[in-house]
C-alpha cells in the first residue's frame, strides 16, 4: 500500500510541474490563479498523503492550513479582479 501512494505522490509531483509551465507560459492573470490554485490543492494532496505514508498526525494540520489559505486567496483574486467593483463608486 505504501508503493501506491509514494507513486501517487510522485504523480502529484509532476502535477506540479505541469502547473508550473502554464504558470510560465500563462499570459492571463486568471491563468496564473488557476495554477495558483493547482499548486495549493496538489500540497494539500501531497501533504494527505505523506501523512499517511509516515503516519504524522502534524502534517493533516498543515494540510488544513493550506486548504484555508488557498480558499482565501481565490476570495481575494476575484474580488480584486471583478469589474462590477470598481465601478460602485461612480455615481452620475
Amino acid at each position: 500500500m505504501q508503493t501506491v501512494l509514494v507513486l501517487l505522490a510522485m504523480f502529484l509531483m509532476l502535477n506540479l510541474v505541469v502547473g508550473m509551465w502554464r504558470i510560465l507560459r500563462g499570459p492571463t492573470t486568471a491563468d496564473l490563479m488557476l495554477a495558483t490554485q493547482l499548486f495549493g490543492t496538489i500540497a494539500v494532496a501531497i501533504l494527505l498523503v505523506l501523512a499517511e505514508v509516515s503516519n504524522q498526525t502534524n502534517l493533516l494540520d498543515v494540510a488544513l492550513i493550506f486548504a484555508l489559505l488557498s480558499a482565501v486567496t481565490a476570495v481575494a483574486f476575484v474580488r480584486r479582479t471583478d469589474p462590477k467593483e470598481s465601478n460602485n463608486h461612480d455615481i452620475d
